[in-house]
């Protein structure tokens, strides 16, 4: 092997006996602490979310060479399917105007909440699940999920956990699709009592209006009910209790939260630039 590779057979035997260099040592401690990241995140994080994650532990790195060491190890966040519409319009409920306008940047809490509905599937049937989420810091402050789709059982106990969590003491625009979840009397009756808060509805057939709570949907199924199948309504429910409450909200990175973790992306940009 050495004379066809045209190496000396004292490198060989000296490169057999070197110990690991400096470098070495610490890729493989890197290594380490990115599986230790990925596998806490359920293998849901990519390159940029282990990065941030590794700043937020004080150790300076950039994100090409996390993305490096994670090819290296075969790890790589699970691959996005896409989402369907499932919001019914059909309904003859007047609509409101689009307030909110695709702008998800906010200053306080409390400023802007979006909700959405979706569907899980069980071995026992469909399950829907309605969230609420803060576009502050994107937590999911208000949710319900139950087998009926009526307004009584999806957005108002929903809301009525929102408040509980958050109450509004300012102006709040409150942003949905037109579904008759959300344009039904009963939930419009329940908006209009409170004197701060102020409706908006996305353009018909318009996901991207809603952009956020979408994003949430997707994230949820990717990461959870994709991964899973669900034999009973009762199995189902405590894994997306669990996900949002222990997991989502508590220890999830969102990247598009800028007050939280502006000083760690001024690192990065350096890093990266470095």
């Amino acid at each position: 092997m050495c004379k066809v590779l045209k190496v000396s057979r004292s490198s060989y035997y000296s490169w057999l006996i070197r110990k690991p260099g400096k470098r070495d040592i610490e890729n493989e401690d890197l290594s380490n602490r990115i599986k230790r990241i990925y596998e806490f995140s359920k293998k849901t994080y990519g390159s940029p979310r282990v990065t941030i994650a590794l700043l937020e532990e004080g150790i300076p790195v950039s994100r090409q060479r996390v993305a490096r060491l994670m090819k290296k190890q075969h790890l790589q966040s699970i691959i996005r399917k896409k989402w369907v519409v499932t919001t019914d319009s059909r309904n003859n409920y007047p609509v409101v105007e689009n307030k909110l306008n695709r702008d998800f940047t906010v200053t306080r809490r409390a400023q802007v909440w979006v909700s959405d509905i979706t569907y899980i599937k069980t071995w026992q049937g469909w399950l829907y699940l309605t969230v609420i989420i803060d576009l502050y810091d994107r937590k999911v402050i208000g949710w319900a999920f139950i087998r009926s789709l009526k307004a009584v059982h999806t957005t108002i106990p929903a809301w009525r956990m929102a408040v509980r969590n958050r109450p509004i003491t300012q102006v709040l625009i409150f942003h949905s699709d037109r579904g008759v979840q959300y344009a039904c009397n009963e939930f419009k009756e329940l908006l209009s009592s409170y004197k701060f808060v102020e409706r908006s509805m996305s353009r018909k057939g318009d996901c991207w209006d809603n952009a956020v709570a979408e994003s949430f949907f997707k994230t949820l199924k990717v990461e959870l009910i994709y991964q899973n199948s669900f034999k009973t309504f009762e199995e189902a429910q405590l894994s997306v209790f669990e996900y949002i409450e222990a997991w989502y909200n508590v220890n999830r990175i969102h990247t598009t939260i800028k007050t939280s973790i502006k000083n760690k992306k001024e690192i990065l940009i350096n890093q990266l630039v470095a």
